[in-house]
Parts: structure tokens; sequence; C-alpha cells
């Protein structure tokens, strides 16, 4: 490993731009979406009658005929073929938060034995994947494997390229034989259908024109570069995504420069590769910058219909690491792949529009299109504040539970930012009265503030907040960066959408009592704002007085995984999910397991590795170290010198032994906790168990390691390269 670990770093340090790396930056209206089956691809492809039924189709998400596919497909065969593609696959996002694919070549004999290309409506519409080995949370037996991907017609096929050539690519959802949704993908159309359909009732009361309402979504994503020498000279890294034992660089984020500096010319050159290569995948991605970590980076990009934005970040994930080895750099993705500096988010810039292009959550220049804008606004902050417990648990992981609350990212209590300028108007609509009787409209304002006309930025930005008003949306800024945006997403348009219908509830009652509409909306908006207060929150989210003032406010810190992942079972949740059609019970219990098991099964990776690393390489470094002292001390006594002239090296010995001694009694002691948690039957005891038990060995570990590595560094005897042995730096 000393070795391997010397010839990491002076490779690392060695490595200059080649001609391979260099790229140039293509234009992008050149290249974007070229290798989409697009709608506009498609009109050339197909007739008109087949184009307006699809497109008609895709637009109120109605069903395709088979016949309708079989015309498709062959339409998508032409032109993936022409473009290069020799196979296809259905591209679905399995429980296991990454994506899957099988493929399946076009070509195909025929009765003659002659080769044909064939690819038909069947093949579009349905695949048969194993649905047994993949993570169903106990809906599937091992021996009832069947399963089937469906085409997602909302997202356009693409052709993903590799060195080993094309593959056209079919989004699709993944469910099991009986029904029961096995991904991210299915839940989240049926979430995004609910609260379209509550947000289009809902905009109606101030639009008729409105008859539908789509989900915005525009997804950041930050990440980490290491040299790939680098990275394969890590086990820790390569197994668990994070290093495990180590200590800070003399220089870490202290002096703040690297956020918004000059991004470094490697790293800027996979940045165009990266770019030119999911522009020709329609990922619109905008932004590129250094984060505020060293190595730290981040990409973004334009705001997207959000089933085609979670579905353009799982394939821009993918092309990160594709990408990345041309460059010789990993890509880690882990939320805190490294202690002492900052851990990395997915930020998810959330927010509402219509068919008619109005953002509900933009607002208005008139009274009218305020109080539009105030409606959803609310309901969206009371949603949060009802179901804060369920938000947590959708960005819930073991991964993110090193970041949440880690003084660069927002805590573990879940609050939401509006800025001094929303916070007190809705202190004066809440405070301010409207009399009972309205003759008219203009009356119905006459003392009741008037929400001014707000340029986007008008908010400030507060990086501790986890749920943030910023303009004209809301960035969920507590998802991890290796999440798979579905889950959060699902969750938030599904509390939403519960949200907008009791609303609308509330508000029918009142007008069918007699009240004004106007007033009727304003009744509950009021209501809502005094009920939801406590989740508002303007402060600095890292302090330790937030903790004790949330607690005063009776808003939950939930710290760990395996707690928060509870509110998926409990009743008023599946109820919940149950009524707006997203989850049944079987299915809201099966994410619940399959998420536990996600959990303990990491911390048992991390475990391991701590165990065999200790053993295998640490211990051994020290006897090694430890025997070159030993043959000083003898070499010395041997010329008859006093005990004087060594005895700094036998104090030496005798402090490495202690902490070597130490840490395999605390290697041998986590991997006995860790047998005993494995027998526990109960998922989730055995998830707190490694939480609440086996951990603490991992600190306990890390600081004698830590120990070890400054005596050895103190001594400074006899050669540097020895200290080296330990690989930790």
């Amino acid at each position: 490993m000393s070795s391997l670990r010397f010839k990491a770093t002076e490779s690392a340090g060695s490595r200059l731009l080649d001609e391979a790396e260099k790229v140039e930056t293509l234009k992008a209206t050149a290249i974007y979406a070229k290798n989409v089956f697009t709608i506009a691809k498609m009109k050339d492809y197909l007739s008109k009658s087949t184009y307006k039924e699809l497109v008609q189709r895709i637009e109120t998400g109605s069903q395709i005929s088979r016949e309708i596919a079989e015309h498709i497909a062959q339409a998508m065969k032409i032109w993936s073929i022409a473009n290069g593609a020799t196979h296809y696959t259905h591209w679905f996002q399995p429980l296991t938060g990454t994506t899957a694919e099988k493929h399946d070549a076009f070509f195909e004999p025929d009765d003659n034995g002659e080769a044909i290309e064939k690819f038909s409506g069947d093949s579009l519409v349905q695949q048969e994947p194993d649905a047994s080995s993949f993570p169903n949370g106990g809906i599937r037996n091992t021996f009832e494997a069947r399963g089937y991907t469906a085409w997602d017609p909302s997202s356009p096929a693409f052709i993903f390229e590799t060195v080993a050539g094309k593959t056209l690519c079919i989004p699709t959802v993944f469910v099991s034989y009986t029904g029961e949704s096995l991904d991210y993908k299915a839940p989240l159309l049926k979430a995004t259908a609910a609260i379209d359909k509550a947000a289009t009732e809902v905009a109606q009361y101030f639009d008729k024109s409105i008859t539908k309402v789509n989900a915005s979504l525009g997804i950041e994503q930050e990440y980490f570069l290491v040299d790939l020498s680098l990275y394969n000279a890590r086990p820790d890294l390569q197994f668990t995504g994070r290093t495990l034992f180590g200590h800070m660089s003399a220089k870490g984020q202290q002096l703040e420069d690297h956020y918004f500096g000059a991004i470094p010319e490697r790293v800027l050159a996979y940045m165009v590769d990266l770019e030119n290569e999911a522009l020709k995948l329609g990922i619109p991605l905008k932004t590129r910058h250094n984060e505020v970590a060293p190595s730290q980076f981040e990409c973004a990009p334009m705001y997207e219909e959000m089933n085609l934005a979670i579905d353009h970040n799982q394939l821009l994930m993918n092309l990160m690491e594709q990408i990345a080895i041309r460059h010789h750099f990993k890509v880690l993705l882990h939320e805190k792949p490294y202690s002492g500096v900052n851990g990395s988010g997915k930020h998810n810039n959330w927010s509402l529009i219509t068919n008619t292009g109005v953002n509900l959550l933009s607002p208005g220049k008139t009274p009218k299109n305020n109080l539009m804008f105030l409606t959803f606004f609310v309901n969206t902050i009371k949603a949060v504040f009802e179901y804060a417990d369920l938000l947590r648990a959708s960005i819930a992981s073991h991964s993110n539970d090193h970041r949440l609350g880690a003084n660069e990212a927002p805590p573990a209590i879940i609050s939401i930012f509006l800025g001094s300028q929303l916070d007190e108007i809705l202190d004066e609509v809440e405070s301010a009265r409207v009399a009972k009787k309205v003759k008219n409209d203009a009356n119905l304002w006459h003392g009741i503030p008037k929400i001014p006309e707000l340029k986007l930025d008008n908010t400030d930005r507060n990086r501790t907040s986890p749920f943030a008003f910023t303009g004209n949306k809301f960035e969920f800024r507590a998802v991890g960066s290796s999440a798979n945006s579905a889950q959060p997403m699902t969750i938030l348009n599904a509390i939403v959408a519960a949200q907008l219908i009791e609303f609308k509830n509330e508000v029918d009652k009142q007008i069918k009592k007699g009240t004004k509409k106007d007033l009727a909306l304003l009744n509950v908006i009021r209501k809502y704002i005094k009920e939801s207060k406590a989740i508002r929150f303007e402060g600095n989210g890292y302090s330790d007085e937030w903790a004790k003032e949330a607690e005063t406010r009776g808003l939950s810190n939930i710290k760990s995984t395996p707690k928060a992942l509870d509110i998926y079972v409990k009743d008023e949740t599946i109820a919940l999910f149950e009524r707006l059609g997203i989850y049944n019970k079987r299915e809201s219990e099966a994410r619940h397991e399959i998420l536990l098991e996600n959990f303990y099964k990491k911390l048992q990776i991390e475990a391991r590795i701590i165990g065999e690393v200790v053993t295998s390489q640490i211990a051994p470094a020290c006897f090694v170290y430890q025997n070159e002292l030993i043959s000083n001390v003898k070499g010395l006594k041997d010329l008859g010198l006093a005990k004087e002239a060594y005895s700094s090296q036998l104090n030496l010995v005798e402090r490495i032994s202690k902490h070597t001694n130490i840490i395999l009694e605390q290697a041998e002691a986590m991997r006995q906790a860790r047998k005993t948690a494995n027998n526990i039957d109960d998922i989730r005891e055995r998830s707190i168990s490694y939480d609440e038990v086996v951990k603490p060995y991992f600190d306990e570990i890390r600081y004698h390691v830590n120990k070890l590595e400054k005596i050895i560094d103190d001594a400074k005897w006899p050669l540097p390269k020895l200290r080296e042995l330990l690989f930790l730096r």
C-alpha cells in the first residue's frame, strides 16, 4: 500500500492536460438534443394523424394505443439506426437509487436465415426484466421473478453513446407482476398527476382558462473530483464513497478562496466535455463553477418539467461518471466524502407552471394575481408545516446523515425561509381585518395590504435553510447529492396536492354559506398563515439556539435515518398516499423496508472496510515501524551505549503499541457488535443497532489511528517514508 500511495501521489501531482483530454466547446444550438428523439423529430417520421394523436395523449396523460405505438416504434427504429444505434433498452430507475438497463439488439434472423432489423410496438411499450433481483421490500419473492418495464411517452427516448457503441434508451416505469411499483418514476408520475389536478382546480378560482399545472424543477448538482490514481489507492473511497481514515490537510477551505474561483484547467476540460455530451442528450446544462470545498464543483441546468428534469439528472450522473474516466478523474457524489470540509447537496428548485405560462409562485402586478400567488405560496408553507416529518424522511439516507447540520448544509430540522419582505407581508395579511359584508371587489381590498410587485430577488439567500423561497420558486436544499430526486419530489408534490385539496374544500364551504369568493380565499389563507407560523424561520439554522427554539415551537429534529423513515408506515401517511393514489399500503411498507436495508447495508460495508484496513494495513504498518525502532535500539545496545541513548525510541515503541492494541481490540469488538446486529430479525431494529451500537466504534478506531499518526509524525524518525506507511494523507 505504501508504494501504491507514493506512485498515486506522484502520478496525480505530475498529471498534465494531455491531448486526449483537450476538448472543444461546441456550439450549444448546433448540438442540443442531437441524440434525442424529440417531438419535433417525431413529426418528420410520423403521419400527421399519428403525430397529432401522440401529442394530444402526452399532453393529457391518456393511454397510447398499441396501433399508435407500432407506428412510433418504427419511426424510433429508423431514426436510431440511422444515428448508429445497434441495440435498444428500457431505461428505468429501480429502488437501488441508480438506473438500470437490459440491452437487446435490433438484429433478428428471419425464417429464411437472413438478418433483419426489427423493433415492434410491443418491444417499445413493454419489456420483462427480472423483478426478484432488485430491491422490492418483500413485494416479490426470489421465485416470483416476473416484472415489467412500461414506456413513459412523456420523457423522450435518447441514444447513449460509449466507446463500445450506441444504444437507444427508452425511459420506462418498473412494476411487479402484481402491479406494485418497484421504481421511483411510477410514484412520481402519480404524484405529479395529483398536484396537477389539485392545483388546476384551485387555479380556476382565478382563471378558468387554466386547464393544467406542471410541477417545474431545476436541480443543482454538487460533486467532488479526485484524481483516479489517488482514488484507486484508497479502498475506503472505492467501497464506501468516502474516506474513513485520515486527517485534515493543512489547507482546506479556511481561506474561502475556492468558491467561484478560477476553474483549474483539467477540471474545465472535464466540464466542457460533460456539457457537450449533456447538451447532445437534451440536458440543458447552463452553469458551472467551483464550490466551497477544495476539489468541489457544481453544474446546474435550466428548469424543466419535473419528470424530465429528474430523468435528466439521473442520466447526468451516469454521464459524469463516464466522462470523468476520460479525464483520469473519479466523480464523488457522496454527500460527505471528506471530513472537515463541506459536503455536497442537490438543490431542488421547485415551482408550479400553468398551461397559460403563469408561474403560480411568482407574485403578480394586480391584487387578483397577488391573491393567486398568495394562495399557492401559503398552501405550500402549510403543507411543509403539516408534513415536515414526511419531507424529512424523503431526504433521509446514511450518506446524507453525515451532511445535514454539519455547518455547511441545512439542519435536520425542517423550516422555511421567506426573507424579511415576504415574512412581513404574511404578518400583515394575518393581522388585517376584513368587513364581513363586501359590496364589490374594490371594497374587498380596502384595508388589506396589497402585495407589491416583487422582483425575482425579493429575498436574501439563507444557506442554512432546508426549504427556502428564492423569488419565484422554493429551493429544497436538504436533498443529498447522490439521491434520486424523484423521492423527495414525489413527497413534495403529494403533500402540496393534499393541502390544496383541503384548501379548496374549506373555501367551497364558505362560498356555499354565502361568503364572497375572494373573501373566502382570504379567510382560509389567513387561517393557514396563523397555523403554520412555527415553520417559518429567518435566522441561522446552524446555531444551537435554533435547535432549542425549534423544540419550543414543536418542530422535530430527527437526526438519524432509521427514526426518520418511521413516518412512512404511520397510519396517517399510508392513508395520505392511498387517498392520492401514489402508494398502496404494501408499497409504503416495502419502501420503508428497502430504505432501512440500504441504510444498514451501507453501514455494514463501512464497518467491514474499517476492520479490514485496520487489521491488514494499519496495524502491520505500525509493526513495521516498531521493528525499525527495535532494530535501532538493539544496535545501540550492542554498541554498549547507555539507556539514555535509546530511551526515546523505547518510549515511542510503547506508545505505538498502546494505540495499536486499542484499535485492534476495537476492531474486534466492532466485528462482534456487527454480528449481533446482523442476527436481529426486525430490519428497523437492526438499522438502529448499526447506527447506535456499531457506528460508535468507527469514531473510537479513527481517534486512535489519528493518535498513532500524530505520534509517528511528531517523532520524525527515522525516515519520512516510514511515516507514510499509514497511507492516510
